[in-house]
């Protein structure tokens, strides 16, 4: 865990741009303070320590799914996507970078499919939304569940401690 001071001086550098493309559920101040709680949580749990931008959309079902199709080739909604601007592994022509500065990227979080996922799951809103929160963030910060199972499990690990930091673990 990173000293007050460092979590302060880069909280106050934190700037989250939210974007509402939806109209199924109400965009709150409350929702958007949970997704602020989240990002600070997953930076802090991760020793990040500069200040820095992400992009938070919120969209339905059938917006997600058409971003789905058309980035990742797969024809179906899916719950939360993530678009980071760096490249940690090499795999584009960017270089490889070990520090991001800036802007980290964007999340797009279908609240319908969140809605649908706590029903399914047996817990509140809140929390699935928060955990969506979580999950992309740690993409925006180099984790990828799909590179291979060691990376999974770690990242799974990951987003459990830092629900459990905030108080909404599976219990």
């Amino acid at each position: 865990m990173i000293g007050a001071d460092t979590a302060m001086n880069r909280k106050m550098g934190l700037k989250i741009y939210f974007e509402n493309n939806q109209d199924k559920l109400p965009v709150t101040y409350n929702l958007k303070m949970l997704i602020r709680e989240a990002i600070e949580t997953t930076l802090d749990f991760e020793d990040f320590q500069n200040s820095c931008e992400v992009s938070v959309t919120f969209t339905d079902n059938d917006g997600i799914h058409e971003l789905n199709k058309k980035f990742r080739q797969v024809d179906k909604p899916t719950d939360v996507l993530s678009f980071p601007l760096f490249d940690f592994e090499g795999d584009t022509e960017e270089p490889p970078i070990d520090e991001i500065i800036n802007n980290l990227g964007d999340i797009v979080i279908s609240l319908e499919k969140a809605r649908d996922q706590a029903e399914e799951y047996g817990h509140s809103f809140k929390r699935e939304t928060a955990f969506l929160c979580v999950h992309s963030m740690l993409h925006l910060l180099g984790y990828d569940h799909e590179r291979s199972e060691e990376e999974d499990k770690e990242m799974r690990a990951k987003q459990t401690e830092i629900m459990n930091i905030m108080g909404l673990g599976v219990k």
